[in-house]
């Protein structure tokens, strides 16, 4: 049993297992991994890339805390690794509500590093467009990339390993919601975590090799990050703290520009999950080729509409 305020409430296994880590002094990103046949290819790539090291050999791995000569890697590596048993991340992307679901990767049984990057991807997909503006092609944000990175890898690193549950990423219209599997570490209060003023890492092995990598800072200064990529945009981040989760939801920023009546009613038109070229949009809302261009490119400053595509094989859609 432990005590959770002012009640005393049965642990689970898990929590179970914790305590006995604990008092040997050990947290379960040190304990011996089950699994000793770890490869680690793409922290490998990683390394070479942002480290400039020749190879990943046993001293790298030692200098990092992932592997010791007396119980070989550690659960930390296991997650590092290549293939390995953890559950990681699902991620989904809604439709126009939460009960049409428009796309979904569950990523698991992966390097946490590889899980980074593939919900990287998925947020590009969805969250940052292309304009065209004269001549001219921009990308535009529709969340801030940077606090999504931060949202992530931070859920990654502080996350409970040794739990059946995955980190959720809900990625709905208005915005990103990413929940992390445990509360807060241990002799750390959801006023010092929201301050962003003390490091308290759950899992510093794994947040140190995110650091040597440059995705994360390690002086606790993810929410304030988080905050400061929205500043000035008329948005803010928002962010809960639960007895075992944490959850922070990034809103998109198209809330500023709302739409006219005609853009209102034209987007109506446009059907949901489909690609259409200029032509097609022309003969949906029977409109001139400029007026449609207009429309177009509004639509897309306002971050209703995406392009797909470049020359003449663009094509738009929702977002």
């Amino acid at each position: 049993y432990r005590r959770s305020h002012t009640a005393t409430v049965a642990v689970d296994r898990s929590e179970l297992n914790r305590l006995v880590l604990e008092g040997r002094n050990l947290s379960f990103e040190e304990a011996p991994s089950v699994d000793q046949n770890l490869t680690f290819g793409l922290l490998g790539e990683l390394l070479k890339e942002r480290l400039i090291v020749d190879s990943i050999d046993g001293d790298l791995l030692k200098t990092l805390n992932l592997y010791s000569e007396e119980s070989g890697y550690n659960n930390a590596a296991a997650v590092l690794s290549d293939v390995n048993s953890f559950p990681g991340i699902d991620i989904v992307k809604f439709g126009a509500s939460d009960d049409e679901i428009a796309d979904r990767i569950r990523l698991e049984g992966i390097s946490a590093l590889r899980q980074f990057h593939e919900a990287l991807e998925m947020f590009r997909r969805y969250y940052q467009v292309e304009q065209i503006e004269g001549a001219l092609r921009q990308t535009r944000e529709l969340v801030p990339e940077e606090a999504f990175r931060e949202a992530v890898a931070n859920a990654l690193v502080h996350r409970l390993w040794d739990s059946g549950s995955f980190v959720r990423v809900m990625m709905r219209d208005d915005g990103i919601e990413v929940t992390s599997p445990g509360g807060l570490p241990p002799q750390l209060s959801e006023e010092e975590y929201l301050e962003g003023r003390i490091s308290n890492l759950r899992n510093p092995i794994i947040g140190n090799v995110f650091f040597r990598l440059g995705f994360i800072e390690m002086f606790a200064t993810g929410v304030r990050r988080i905050r400061a990529a929205y500043e000035g945009l008329g948005v803010s981040p928002s962010f809960s703290v639960m007895d075992n989760s944490i959850s922070v939801v990034l809103p998109t920023l198209s809330g500023a520009a709302p739409l006219t009546a005609e853009e209102e009613r034209l987007l109506g038109l446009l059907p949901h999950n489909r690609l259409l070229s200029r032509n097609e949009i022309e003969v949906i809302w029977n409109l001139s080729r400029g007026k449609t261009i207009r429309l177009i490119n509004a639509l897309i400053s306002k971050n209703r509409l995406a392009l797909n595509g470049s020359g003449r094989a663009i094509k738009y859609y929702r977002v």
